[in-house]
């Protein structure tokens, strides 16, 4: 029998069966009423019967199946839509390229999150901004309310870096800063992570396989593996406007091709994947690495942390800072050092949240947001200072140090406009010391 035909059936029974109800109960009520002596019992009985009408909800048919409580999906998104101008120097331009002015979707990212059972969980993320292709960002499952906390396996940001911890959604300025490039971020491994009593701190330890792809894969047989570990506490915590975060972290590292290489942009990246009919031979298809190692043949590298963060209401500061020693095969060993301080001020009033469980900062969200006969939501101003020193012994990679003034207009939780100007200052050891401006601006919708 047809669906609709079905169910056309079965109200049809319930009409029926309602009417058979409603006659008796009045044939009820008509016997009691003509007999004076009528049983009590009976008519209290026929009182406290609940009414039936048309609205009662029908019952389900007869072998229908309840839906299962899992799994449970949750599907998310975000995009960024970059646009920038560079001014460079004449000698900026020899040492590091002509960088192009353009715009780009730095970030188009598609996930789903959900739980298979009540325990068990998972988060998939793909990334189809970057380089024009769709790549593997978080990918993992987590198995939740071990005696050790939550044990997570797949791929994802590996537990090392305040900066490195906080989503790319709430981030401060365009870019992570410039010692952020020194870490293994996302790698394939196994972790475990917990919180401390009362959330006044968390630990997290994870080991993995060095370095992946852009779709998680790894191979060799000459190392290729890596750990991490992260403590974090919050020795002072009233509220998310008045608390103070310190963290200590430690990653290392056998890479699987016994190489490993330091590079970075200047905290801004553009790129176009298009061909030879697209962009002129010649013209680079993304923003130049101002500082580079090259390739380094590595046994292994050893890269500590250290985190430092406040509030005091809609003020905010965050530095850390980065050292790295790569034990080098056929040569001595290479340190290279970086650090950042960074703060900021909400002048609409609000405060940046702090997420306890995961050790690193939040959003901002608005307390009206942008509408009409609203407010004008959420605005903040911000400054960074970003260091990066890649020098030490015959490996030559450069100095690089960038100032940075931003505004950031929420205009509600989800969507916001960043506006950044980054003014970098690169001592090349060939070309000696140059300057390149750079005005870029971002939309980021959140979905």
């Amino acid at each position: 029998m047809p669906q609709g035909a079905a169910e056309t059936d079965i109200h049809e029974r319930l009409r029926l069966l309602e009417a058979e109800v409603l006659s008796l109960r009045e044939r009820q009520h008509d016997m009691l009423r003509a007999t004076p002596t009528g049983d009590s019992n009976v008519s209290d009985y026929l009182e406290q019967l609940p009414a039936v009408t048309a609205t009662a909800p029908a019952a389900p048919p007869t072998g229908a199946k309840s839906k299962p409580a899992w799994p449970t999906v949750n599907v998310h998104g975000f995009f960024h839509a970059d646009v920038g101008w560079f001014a460079q120097s004449a000698l900026n331009i020899a040492s590091v390229g002509d960088a192009q002015d353009g715009a780009d979707f730095r970030r188009a990212r598609l996930s789903a999150s959900g739980d298979v059972a009540r325990n068990v969980g998972y988060f998939m993320e793909y990334d189809f901004g970057f380089a024009g292709r769709p790549s593997f960002m978080d990918v993992y499952l987590d198995v939740r309310e071990l005696s050790v906390g939550t044990l997570r396996i797949g791929q994802w940001r590996q537990p090392f870096g305040m900066d490195g911890l906080t989503s790319v959604k709430d981030i401060l300025f365009l870019e992570r800063s410039l010692p952020f490039m020194l870490t293994p971020f996302r790698q394939i491994g196994v972790g475990v992570f917990n919180t401390f009593p009362e959330e006044r701190g968390t630990w997290a330890a994870s080991t993995f396989r060095f370095p992946v792809d852009f779709y998680g894969g790894n191979v060799g047989d000459n190392g290729g593996f890596g750990m991490a570990t992260r403590f974090t506490g919050l020795p002072y915590y009233q509220s998310d406007a008045q608390m103070v975060h310190l963290g200590f972290g430690y990653i290392g590292g056998d890479p699987a091709n016994d190489l490993v290489r330091y590079q970075m942009t200047p905290e801004f990246f553009l790129n176009e994947s298009g061909g030879p009919n697209v962009v002129p031979s010649g013209v680079p298809l993304g923003t130049p690495s101002f500082v580079d190692t090259g390739p380094i043949d590595t046994n292994f590298f050893h890269m500590i942390n250290l985190e430092a963060a406040a509030s005091y209401g809609s003020f905010h500061v965050q530095s850390e800072a980065y050292h790295v020693t790569v034990d080098r095969i056929a040569d001595s060993t290479v340190n290279f050092f970086g650090a950042y301080a960074q703060m900021a001020y909400i002048l609409t009033g609000e405060v940046r949240k702090y997420n306890k469980a995961g050790g690193a900062y939040g959003g901002v969200d608005p307390r009206c947001d942008f509408a009409p006969n609203c407010g004008w939501g959420a605005w903040e101003v911000a400054t960074r200072y970003s260091y990066i020193d890649l020098n030490d012994d015959n490996v030559q990679g450069g100095r690089l140090t960038n100032l940075t003034f931003g505004v950031n207009w929420y205009l509600n939780p989800r969507a916001k406009f960043q506006f950044n100007y980054i003014h970098s200052f690169l001592d090349n050891p060939v070309f000696d010391r140059s300057d390149a401006s750079i005005f870029a601006a971002r939309a980021q919708l959140v979905f």
